[in-house]
C-alpha cells in the first residue's frame, strides 16, 4: 500500500487518509475521492492531498476485517457488517465465551496491521453481548498476512465460540448452628434462586438441616438421588479445611473432594467437589449476596457446560481482585445487528446551572420567553421528544429553577461546583443518566428554539454500529447545539475541566460524527445578553 501527500491531480480514486470539509460538508477519512471531491478541495486553496493507494498484495480493509472475521465464527456467535475496517462479533446465546488465548495471541502477532480484541477468557455474556472485534489498522492488510491469519483462526477447534448455559435443575442445603436466624437462611435462598434464574437453572429442592458431617452427608445423598444435576451447600460455618464439616460431608455421602480455596476475592473460601457426575460446590459467605464473587465465575462454567478444574481455579488471580467491582459492565454497550432494538434508549440532559454573568444581575433561564421562563423550553422540547429520563442539571438559583419547572416529569441532578464552569454540569448530567441508555442527548437551557421533533432526527441519526456514535444539530452546515454523544464517550467528557462543553470531542472523533440539518437557525442561538434576550423574547 503506498501512503502519502500527492498532487490534487493525481489524486483522483485513491482514499483520502484524513478527512477535509469542503463546501459545507465533510469528506471523511476512508472516502474514495472523485474527480467533484478534488475540484470542491482545489477551490479552498489546497494543492496536495494525503491518500493511500491499494496494491495488488494487499487486501482492502473492509474485506480483510470481513475474511478474518468469517473465519473466526464458532458455535453461538454472529457478525456485524464490516465498516471502516472493523468487523464485531457479537453473541447469538446466552453463555460463557471460551477463547483459544494462545492462537488470538498469535494472530495478534502476525502483522501489526491486523488486530483482534475479545472480551476475557470465559467472561458472562447475553445475547447481543459484543464478544470481539476485528480492526484492520490502515487502509488495507498485506494479504500473506491476512492468509497466515485465517489459517490460524480455523487450525483446529473454533478460536471463539460461546458456551451456552444449559438448563438443569439444582439442590440446595443451608446449614444451622444454634443460634442461626431463619431469616438470614431465607435470604441466601433467595440470593441462589436469583442466581440460579440468571442462568436459565431451576430451584429444584432445598433442604435445612445441622451444621453437622453426618447430617449434611445425608442431605447431599438426598439431592442426588432427587434427580438434582447441582448441589450447592451454604454452611453456618466458613470452610477452613479440607477436613471441616462440608469437605467431610462431601467425603462421607461417597463423592471426592477437588480443590478448596481460590485466588479470588470475594470467594476465597469455595470448595470444588464431586458426586458421580454431579458437581458439589461448598460457598463461600459471599455468596449469599448478589454482588460478583469468586463462586459466579465457577457456577458459569459448570452451568455452561465448561470443565473447571483445580488448576483453572488456581489461575483465575489474574484479575481476581473483585472487591472494587460493583457490577459487570459490558466494554460497548451497543445493540447487536442481530437483534437491534425498536430505537436507542436516549436520555436528555438540560444544562440550566449557569451564572449569566453576561446578563448582569438577570438569570437569563428564568427570563421570560413568549410567557413561561426560558429553561422551561428548552424541557418542553426534551419531554416532546423520545429521550428518556429528561435530567435538568441544576446549581445557580437552583431553587428558583426548579421552582421554574414544577409539575414536569424531570430529574434534578444539583451541580454545586456550577461556578467552576459548564464542563462541571455536564459531568453532574452525564453521571445521572441511568445505565439502560445508550447516550444522552446534551440540550442547553439558553436555546429556546430548540424543538422536540429535532431531538428525534438526532435520535434516528445517532446509530454506533453504522458509525455514526455522535449526532451534532447544524444550520447551514454550521454546527451547533444540540449534541448527543454515545455512552462510550462519557469517561472521556469526565476529564474535561473548565468553561468548556463536549465539543473538543467531536473534532477527536470526526469519523464518528453524522450531522443533522435544520431549517431553524435556533440551533446556532444561545442567549448570552441582554440584547440577545430583548430579541428573542419580543
Amino acid at each position: 500500500m503506498k501512503f502519502g501527500s500527492v498532487p490534487l491531480a493525481e489524486a483522483e480514486g485513491a482514499i483520502l487518509a484524513h478527512g477535509v470539509r469542503v463546501q459545507g460538508r465533510m469528506l471523511k477519512k476512508g472516502h474514495v475521492l472523485t474527480a467533484a471531491d478534488l475540484a470542491a478541495i482545489a477551490a479552498t486553496g489546497q494543492t496536495g492531498v494525503v491518500v493511500a493507494r491499494i496494491g495488488p498484495d494487499d487486501a482492502h480493509e473492509d474485506a480483510a476485517a470481513q475474511v478474518l472475521a468469517d473465519a473466526l465464527v464458532g458455535p453461538g456467535i454472529t457478525l456485524g457488517k464490516a465498516f471502516t475496517g472493523r468487523v464485531n462479533l457479537f453473541a447469538a446465546a446466552s453463555g460463557v465465551l471460551v477463547v483459544d488465548r494462545e492462537r488470538l495471541d498469535r494472530i495478534n502477532l502476525a502483522d501489526e496491521a491486523i488486530t483482534l480484541a475479545s472480551l476475557a477468557p470465559f467472561a458472562r455474556v447475553e445475547v447481543g453481548t459484543m464478544v470481539a472485534t476485528v480492526k484492520i489498522i490502515p487502509f488495507a492488510a498485506p494479504r500473506v498476512a491476512l492468509a497466515a491469519c485465517v489459517a490460524l483462526a480455523t487450525e483446529s477447534r473454533p478460536l471463539l465460540r460461546v458456551a451456552p448455559f444449559v438448563a438443569r435443575d439444582a439442590g440446595l442445603i443451608l446449614t444451622r448452628l444454634p443460634g442461626t436466624k431463619e431469616k438470614v437462611l431465607d435470604g441466601t435462598r433467595a440470593a441462589t434462586l436469583a442466581r440460579l434464574s440468571s442462568l436459565g437453572c431451576r430451584l429444584a429442592d432445598e433442604i435445612r438441616c445441622d451444621h453437622d458431617a453426618g447430617a449434611l452427608a445425608a442431605a447431599i445423598r438426598d439431592l442426588s438421588a432427587r434427580g438434582c444435576r447441582l448441589i450447592l451447600v451454604y454452611g453456618a460455618s466458613a470452610i477452613t479445611d479440607r477436613r471441616d464439616v462440608i469437605p467431610a460431608a462431601v467425603t462421607a455421602a461417597g463423592g471426592t473432594v477437588l480443590h478448596l480455596g481460590m485466588p479470588v476475592d470475594p470467594g476465597n473460601l469455595l470448595l470444588l467437589a464431586t458426586l458421580g457426575d454431579v458437581p458439589v460446590l461448598g460457598l463461600p459467605g459471599c455468596a449469599r449476596s448478589l454482588k460478583l464473587n469468586g463462586f459466579d465465575w465457577v457456577l458459569e462454567r459448570l452451568v455452561a457446560d465448561v470443565p473447571v478444574s483445580p488448576r483453572d481455579i488456581m489461575l483465575m488471580g489474574a484479575g481476581g481482585l473483585l472487591m472494587e467491582i460493583p457490577s459487570r459492565p459490558l466494554p460497548r454497550a451497543e445493540a447487536s445487528p442481530a437483534a437491534p432494538p425498536a430505537q436507542p434508549r436516549i436520555a436528555a440532559v438540560v444544562l440550566a446551572a449557569g451564572q449569566s454573568r453576561r446578563m448582569g444581575a438577570t438569570n437569563k433561564l428564568l427570563a421570560m420567553v413568549a410567557g413561561r421562563p426560558m429553561v422551561a423550553h428548552a424541557v418542553a422540547a426534551a419531554l416532546a421528544s423520545n429521550a428518556r429520563p429528561v435530567i435538568v442539571v441544576t446549581g445557580h438559583e437552583a431553587s428558583e429553577v426548579r421552582a421554574a419547572l414544577a409539575g414536569q416529569p424531570v430529574t434534578f441532578a444539583d451541580n454545586p461546583d456550577y461556578a467552576a464552569g459548564l464542563s462541571t454540569s455536564l459531568i453532574r448530567g452525564l453521571d445521572a443518566v441511568p445505565a439502560s441508555c445508550d447516550g444522552a442527548v446534551v440540550c442547553l437551557g439558553d436555546m429556546p428554539r430548540v424543538s422536540g421533533a429535532l431531538l428525534d432526527r438526532l435520535i434516528a441519526a445517532f446509530d454506533p454500529l453504522a458509525g455514526r456514535a455522535i449526532a451534532v444539530a447544524t444550520h447551514r452546515a454550521k454546527r451547533g447545539n444540540p449534541v448527543l454523544l454515545a455512552r462510550r464517550f462519557f469517561p472521556e467528557v469526565r476529564r474535561i475541566g473548565g468553561d468548556v462543553g463536549a465539543r473538543h470531542l467531536i473534532g477527536e472523533h470526526e469519523d464518528l460524527v453524522v450531522e443533522v440539518e435544520s431549517d431553524d437557525a435556533g440551533v446556532l442561538l444561545d442567549i448570552d445578553t441582554p440584547e440577545a434576550l430583548a430579541r428573542t423574547a419580543r
